[in-house]
């Protein structure tokens, strides 16, 4: 599809959602049928999504396999999910569950979301009558500021607690980690509840405390989390499921908590400083993570895995090496992404440097001025442009606040002014919809775990 604004150092990109739109315009000329796709997460929540397809039989079975993919696999990673249904054709439902099965070409997701939810996946077609129907419930966590609180925010490299009264941050520390390189899940207890009584000292009760960590989080409990990533399976099936939860219930007793996605607390903390809600939260740095508060202003348990979403439909795009899919999320919005595009750019970048080495060199040459380096950012922001009108189909969001340190400094500043225009040139319409932010210094107040004590709320 031709584009009016492409990214400069990357010509071959194909923006997923115009992918998606040029291929339902052709389906609907040829006089195409509809189908739903359902994804059933955990407690039988549901969310659907109703797209135009060819008939099956004319020619374009393998043209409706390879988009229908692609919307299962965005569901899937926005939402979250043990079983697929697809409804109004046998033959996309029945390639689809090929995809899906043991050593098939999403293997890697399937057993991503079986160990998730604990579930065996699932791949069911039904006739269009019997298509699901949306199922959904979101969480009015955040915002409880009443009593005395602690808020613990995990990170890979530091992690953050804060005593917080009536609102109130009283105290906060940051003590430096090693949570992605230790094995023993006794070294990420012992750090969990060293934390919480740091910040108990501060405060003559405790009565509630909140948690915001990076992973994947459902009823409270760790179901996958790369903070957790060199202790074995064993160890995390018996000590890091409930780790959480023993931490706090162990040093408290009895006192309301919650445990959710940083991604999503992220998100509530912009909603606070904005004063708004419908908020979409990227942090672009090591991956690319998401979370996002619907207009009530509420967390909705999705999954939010950004990642690994398809953005880029170019059968060249550069392969994730854990997933093996290519054209995701994550070697756009990451650091990933900045070092990719330097050879094209003309950098040309130690290799002995780590990933984070590597994009500090770049966002040298940006404070510096350097032409090639601020191509890179633009190209990040004609990315990011169309990836939103993407998401946007997803998420309906009204905000886009943008974290994480590829956005720091000038560099973050090139991007979203390339994406406001791109979006202008190419979306008008959702142009005057949506805004973007970086964090303020409201937002840098408020914190991550700050943020995260406002999660639970008091017994009455």
């Amino acid at each position: 599809m031709m584009l009016k604004v492409n990214a400069p150092l990357d010509p071959g990109f194909a923006p997923m959602v115009m992918e998606f739109r040029a291929f339902e315009e052709a389906a609907e000329k040829s006089g195409g049928k509809k189908i739903v796709i359902g994804i059933e997460r955990n407690k039988g929540y549901i969310s659907t999504y109703e797209m135009t397809v060819f008939e099956d039989g004319c020619g374009h079975d393998d043209d409706n396999f390879a988009m229908a993919e692609r919307i299962v696999k965005t569901l899937l990673w926005a939402r979250g999910g043990y079983k697929i249904i697809i409804a109004g054709s046998d033959v996309i439902g029945g390639k689809i569950k090929e995809a899906y099965d043991f050593g098939g070409l999403r293997d890697f997701d399937r057993g991503f979301m079986a160990r998730v939810y604990e579930r065996p996946f699932e791949v069911e077609s039904v006739p269009l009558d019997k298509a699901p129907k949306d199922h959904e419930a979101a969480e009015p966590v955040g915002r409880h500021l009443e009593g005395c609180r602690i808020g613990f925010d995990a990170g890979g490299s530091d992690r953050k607690v804060s005593a917080v009264i009536d609102g109130e941050t009283v105290y906060s520390e940051e003590v430096v980690w090693f949570p992605k390189t230790n094995s023993d899940p006794d070294y990420h207890y012992d750090g969990i509840v060293a934390a919480l009584k740091s910040a108990a000292a501060h405060m003559p009760r405790v009565d509630a405390v909140g948690v915001s960590s990076a992973g994947v989080y459902i009823n409270d409990r760790t179901m996958n989390a790369s903070l957790f990533l060199k202790v074995p399976q064993e160890l995390f099936d018996a000590k890091v499921k409930d780790i959480y939860i023993r931490a706090i219930t162990d040093t408290f007793g009895d006192v309301p908590f919650c445990v959710f996605n940083d991604g999503d607390v992220t998100a509530l903390a912009g909603a606070i400083s904005l004063e708004d809600t419908n908020i979409l939260g990227i942090a672009m740095g090591t991956s690319e993570a998401g979370g996002y508060v619907d207009e009530n202003g509420y967390i909705t348990g999705w999954l939010n895995e950004l990642a690994f979403i398809p953005v880029d439909a170019n059968p060249g795009a550069m392969r994730d090496e854990w997933s093996l899919d290519i054209g995701c999320g994550v070697k756009y919005f990451s650091q990933d992404g900045v070092i990719k595009l330097a050879p094209a750019a003309g950098i040309e970048l130690d290799e002995v440097l780590s990933p984070a080495e590597k994009l500090k060199a770049v966002q040298a040459l940006m404070n510096d001025g350097d032409g090639r380096a601020a191509a890179i950012y633009r190209s990040i922001g004609v990315y990011l442009a169309h990836s939103l009108a993407l998401y946007h189909d997803m998420y309906h969001f009204r905000h886009v606040l943008l974290l994480g340190r590829v956005m720091s400094g000038r560099g973050g500043e090139l991007i979203i002014s390339e994406c406001e225009r791109v979006l202008r040139d190419e979306y008008g319409e959702l142009a005057e919809k949506i805004h973007l932010a970086l964090p303020d210094e409201k937002f840098r107040r408020v914190g991550q775990s700050a943020a995260a004590a406002s999660l639970p709320e008091n017994r009455k």
